[in-house]
């Protein structure tokens, strides 16, 4: 058995950091097509789904989850592998809905307003979630 303290061996750290570095690029590209989508439903954006704003926004923002899920696995290189990777989503998962509050919905924008309210938060999101 090793000690807390002992460095982790490198087969641990890939089976953390391989995982943790296809998770941010996962979570970026979901980020990046929950928000279209949603401007799209709403059409809300200067064009439809925002496809160009967000389409320049691809590269660096999975790029950022990436390493934010790097970081995030490699502070906690010392845990068991399931704890690390399960905060690495969490954390993820919580970026995933704050792009999507802050880039997704316009609030204000002139959008559809049948289908969407005044803050452009498209009907299939979850109310319990942040918008």
């Amino acid at each position: 058995m090793t000690s807390p303290t002992a460095r982790p061996s490198p087969k641990k750290r890939l089976l953390t950091l391989g995982p943790a570095a296809l998770a941010g690029l996962a979570f970026g590209c979901a980020a990046i097509s929950l928000a279209s989508h949603a401007r799209h439903y709403c059409d809300a954006g200067a064009d439809p789904g925002g496809i160009l704003e967000l389409s320049l926004t691809l590269l660096p923002l999975t790029v950022a989850f990436t390493a934010i899920a790097l970081f995030v696995a490699y502070l906690l290189d010392r845990q068991p592998v399931a704890l690390q990777l399960g905060t690495v989503l969490f954390v993820l998962a919580g970026l995933t809905v704050l792009y999507f509050a802050v880039r997704g919905t316009l609030d204000g924008y002139p959008g559809d307003r049948t289908r969407c309210g005044p803050g452009n938060v498209p009907p299939w999101w979850p109310g319990w979630l942040p918008a």
